[in-house]
């Protein structure tokens, strides 16, 4: 297991748009959808052009947690994390947003790859309906949403990241 470390000055958390501005212009980043029971994990090509799948981490303590993050990061080489907000819909945060912000300030702590807060309502519903649509069993969609879901967190960021870049922003 990767050691998790103390670093002196934690990472920034910052909205999607505003942490792109402290990842280098190439490299790969990892996207996770947070759940209460299990973190979906996809990562990007050093391009950003693709995301996919990497695994689904079942939720045990955050130290392990953070730990099996961290070492996905490493392995992958990554440059910054991306990782999917719940705001409900209305734009309001509730309990699970707010779960997600102390879990980006606890992970912070033990990393310096920047974390960039994107938007994921209905990223799950969505992934749901789409598996529904093709035919997935629902034993198979519980193993795979998750992970699905962190696709399409990562996903939605680069393809604004590349909007951005293409209007010169």
């Amino acid at each position: 297991m990767a050691r998790v470390k103390r670093i002196a000055m934690p990472a920034p958390i910052l909205p999607l748009v505003e942490a792109a501005v402290h990842w280098p212009e190439r490299g790969a980043l990892i996207g996770l959808d947070l759940g209460t029971k299990t973190i979906g994990v996809a990562v990007s090509d050093p391009d950003r052009k693709l995301a996919t799948g990497v695994e689904t981490i079942q939720r045990k303590a955050f130290k392990a947690d953070a730990a099996r993050l961290l070492a996905l990061a490493t392995e992958r080489k990554a440059v910054g994390i991306v990782l999917g907000l719940p705001i409900n819909m209305d734009g309001s945060e509730g309990p699970r947003a707010q779960s997600t912000r102390a879990f980006a300030r606890n992970l912070a702590g033990l990393t310096d790859l920047p974390i960039g807060l994107w938007d994921e309502r209905l990223s799950t519903a969505a992934v749901e309906r789409e598996l529904i649509g093709m035919d997935v069993s629902r034993a198979r969609r519980a193993e795979v949403i998750d992970t699905h879901a962190a696709i399409f967190i990562l996903q939605g960021a680069l393809d604004r990241l590349a909007k951005l870049r293409q209007s010169g922003q």
